[in-house]
């Protein structure tokens, strides 16, 4: 089986995706700058299914870090057949009031790391005409949202970067799926959230779900996938809603300071 490497694979998403391909029996890369967790997945994953696992400790919110990623899956002798580029972090909050170091890091994590990843290893399955890319994205990506703008927006350049990737390289055999999942129950999200409450009411989903949805979509070789119908019809209203309504909404939720009157 091809080896699979997996960004952001510690916990969440990431880590029930590492679990499907373990499943499958694809043998992994785990990436992820939390040394401790990331050690205990990779023995978690190797004592269950029996597969080759690297574990390799490496903050990707860097402008080199993906060419550095590439370097040592070649100085392993690794040869990536599916690339999962999964890890993300959210930060809420305006953009006037979030330190700059905040925003570098999530735009380097969610759009330079994936896409050096993608330029790099994708080279190698074209060459190969084979392979598998998994991107996620999220619905956020289809209506921008005060508070989460530069999540949003980097998600969304997910979304359109994952279509234009599909095209170029499906006529070379290499399939790339987005993954657009709603809210999933993470730690992606803080206090500000009661995630058992949101998972009772259905507006959150388990990300065992998402991955192995996410994972079916991958090796059937579709273009999006929305887990859930709940992430289904909230991204299709989040679309179809005036921006007047985002308006509404930034007034009205008390999220976010508003100037005193006067």
């Amino acid at each position: 089986m091809d080896w699979a490497l997996v960004t952001g694979a510690c916990s969440g998403i990431g880590l029930e995706l590492a679990r499907g391909l373990a499943k499958r029996g694809h043998p992994l890369v785990l990436v992820s700058n939390r040394e401790k967790e990331l050690a205990e997945a990779a023995a978690s994953l190797r004592a269950a299914h029996g597969v080759e696992v690297h574990a390799v400790v490496m903050d990707l919110a860097r402008a080199e870090a993906g060419p550095e990623l590439y370097a040592e899956a070649k100085a392993r002798g690794v040869e990536v057949g599916v690339l999962v580029n999964n890890a993300g972090i959210l930060h809420f909050g305006e953009v006037a009031e979030m330190p700059g170091a905040k925003v570098n890091a999530m735009l380097q994590l969610h759009a330079v790391t994936p896409t050096m990843l993608a330029r790099l290893f994708g080279a190698e399955m074209r060459e190969r005409r084979r392979g598998q890319i998994l991107i996620v994205s999220s619905i956020s990506a289809f209506r921008p949202y005060p508070g989460i703008a530069i999540y949003s927006a980097s998600k969304r350049y997910l979304f359109d970067f994952a279509d234009a990737l599909r095209h170029e390289l499906l006529p070379w055999g290499v399939n790339v799926t987005c993954l657009a999942p709603g809210a999933v129950a993470t730690g992606l999200y803080d206090s500000r959230v009661d995630v058992n409450l949101a998972k009772k009411t259905g507006v959150m989903v388990e990300a065992a779900f998402v991955a192995d949805r996410a994972l079916t979509g991958l090796f059937e070789g579709r273009a999006l996938v929305v887990p859930g119908f709940g992430a289904k019809l909230l991204g299709l209203l989040m679309q179809l809603a005036p921006g007047w309504v985002v308006g509404v909404l930034r007034r009205r939720t008390g999220l976010l300071p508003m100037p005193p009157p006067g």
